[in-house]
């Protein structure tokens, strides 16, 4: 089995994942990713590879964290310990510091128990496949064992957090104009460094779930439970609230009435705007398969191309990086402003979005009205045989739903990659419609894909 999933290695901490484990992919780590080019100049000059090492507040981060840097130290790498910062943080600070590769212990929006270890290549850009397969062939491969002088220093990196809020304060097209905004920091990576950024770029700001005490990460907050914000932006008459997880790469938001505006309405809003100034690149949005169908609608109306990828913001991040794209992201809320990030940053985009609603005078549903909502019903069936997903049956179904949905609707199928089941996906002008005609593909794969 691979050790290395879609955004990482994650798994239950003192479980899959140990502090022997960290220890020693830090060690195999430090194999293939301290030993390129720019390491190598940097031995030459008498200087050691350098790798940054950041952390969201789960209690378990404390020891894997540790286990990281003896790893890397041992393996004659220093190590720059930037403490409790977001992942785009981390990312941010591997480039900006010219490190050799940086290291994030974080299982984002998952519940506390968990935790995960995300590591960044130079330029702080996450790790092609083949380098994740070098790296675990390498668990198992001989270690670097510097003595004396060689070994690696770990030093507490005691600006960091100052350089990554002074980058995202510069990135900044407009001033934040005194709105009020509500923060929800899912008592995580961004309890401390979100609301400085916010208030220093002019918003007034009102804190919720930015009290981290190791185990309530994501605790009935953040991204994934957005109750609490909507009701606190109510009873305060806010004009927005801002949502991360539990390491601030996403960002979700609600607006003045507490309705959600999720990743597609966000990005609709920073496409029309930077295409507006001019910096969305060859006037393209990337998005994965599971946008909806109005931010189609939307961009096609504005003169915007939406480039559609598989679901990730791994393969978001390719097509971006491979056509040059300056937007990009997912409905979840991992959205990638290029210019400023190598990754999703909830910071960025949270600050990017309330900036235009300052420029422009509007509130956020008058912005999020840019696009229609449809419809949309997921339903997971289980227990089929996924690798079957093209049987004939199946795909008569899924066209004679989108020959009735015409150009109202869409239908799309996925096998998981993981379980066995099947996602029915559809979309309508209508939500029964949409429960209707995923109801019938449901059971048409039921029956062809029973195992």
């Amino acid at each position: 089995m691979a050790l290395f999933g879609t955004d990482g290695v994650r798994g239950l901490a003192n479980g899959p994942l140990t502090a022997d484990l960290a220890l020693t992919l830090a060690q195999a780590t430090a194999v293939v990713l301290g030993q390129g080019r720019s390491a190598e100049a940097r031995r030459a000059a008498g200087r050691r590879p350098r790798a940054v090492l950041a952390r969201d507040p789960r209690i378990s981060g404390e020891f894997l964290a540790a286990a990281v840097a003896a790893g890397l130290a041992s393996s004659g790498v220093d190590v720059d310990d930037a403490g409790v910062l977001p992942t785009p943080a981390a990312a941010f600070l591997v480039a900006d510091t010219d490190a050799d590769f940086g290291v994030m212990v974080s299982a984002s929006h998952n519940p506390a128990p968990d935790n995960g270890i995300k590591i960044f290549a130079r330029g702080g850009v996450k790790l092609p496949d083949d380098v994740e397969q070098r790296i675990e062939f390498a668990l198992a491969g001989p270690k670097l064992q510097p003595t004396g002088a060689g070994v690696g220093r770990i030093r507490r990196f005691a600006d960091a957090e100052d350089r990554y809020v002074l980058h995202l304060l510069r990135s900044l097209p407009h001033r934040l104009g005194g709105l009020h905004v509500v923060l929800d920091c899912a008592h995580g990576a961004a309890s401390g460094v979100s609301p400085e950024t916010f208030r220093d770029a002019g918003a007034r700001v009102t804190v919720i779930g930015a009290d981290p005490d190791g185990l309530n990460i994501n605790e009935g907050v953040g991204s994934t439970h957005l109750d609490s914000l909507a009701a606190e932006v109510v009873r305060l008459g806010a004009d927005i609230g801002i949502a991360h997880d539990g390491d601030a790469d996403r960002c979700l938001a609600v607006d003045a009435a507490g309705r959600v505006v999720d990743g597609d309405q966000i990005m609709a809003i920073l496409a029309v705007a930077m295409k507006e100034r001019g910096a969305l690149a060859d006037d393209t949005l990337v998005a994965t398969v599971m946008s909806n169908l109005g931010l189609h609608r939307a961009m096609t109306d504005r003169g915007i191309r939406v480039l559609q990828t598989a679901v990730g913001d791994r393969y978001v991040l390719e097509a971006m990086n491979q056509g040059r794209y300056s937007l990009g992201g997912e409905q979840s809320g991992h959205v990638i402003m290029s210019a400023f990030a190598t990754t999703g940053d909830g910071l960025l985009t949270g600050l990017h979005l309330v900036a235009e609603m300052a420029r422009t005078g509007r509130s956020l549903a008058e912005l999020a009205s840019t696009m229609t909502v449809y419809p949309q019903v997921l339903v997971n069936v289980r227990d089929v045989d996924r690798t079957r997903v093209a049987d004939a049956q199946v795909a008569a179904a899924v066209a004679a739903a989108e020959a009735e949905l015409g150009d109202t609707g869409r239908v799309l199928l996925r096998a998981s990659g993981t379980e066995p089941l099947v996602r029915v996906m559809v979309e309508a002008a209508d939500a029964a419609t949409a429960e209707r005609i995923a109801a019938t593909l449901a059971d048409v794969v039921r029956e062809r894909l029973e195992n």
